[in-house]
């Protein structure tokens, strides 16, 4: 699988498209790194754990989070996305640039790391 496909497919995915590539995307043993320290900062072990992360990033915004792919690039074992994420939550909104940081291994992601543009407006929204 080509890892630039992967991308596509998986942030389509949030966006009501094919579920299965979530499975066929992310390794069942991945490591998602969420940095900060807010509610969903965290390392999510497995793709249950990043799954959780997924479930709870739409319950905590009300299904408001929206993730829109902007561009991505990729080599033989590293890939790059940045994407727009917008969201509301409890009378505060976000609309920052973000990026993911993948290792993959044949488009099969294993190591991502979630990169906020704006690491501040980033920790507000997320705030408990």
């Amino acid at each position: 699988m080509n890892a630039d496909d992967g991308i596509r497919r998986v942030f389509d995915a949030f966006r009501g498209g094919d579920p299965r590539a979530l499975f066929e995307v992310i390794a069942d043993d991945a490591v998602w790194i969420v940095n900060g320290t807010v509610p969903v900062a965290n390392v999510y072990e497995g793709r249950e754990q990043i799954f959780h992360l997924f479930r709870e990033t739409r319950r905590l915004t009300g299904g408001t989070y929206l993730s829109t792919l902007k561009w991505a690039l990729s080599d033989d074992a590293h890939a790059a996305a940045v994407y727009r994420a917008q969201g509301k939550r409890e009378g505060r909104a976000l609309d920052i640039d973000q990026v993911l940081l993948i290792d993959h291994v044949a488009g099969v992601w294993q190591r991502i790391v979630a990169i906020p543009s704006d690491p501040p407006a980033f920790e507000e929204f997320w705030a408990a």
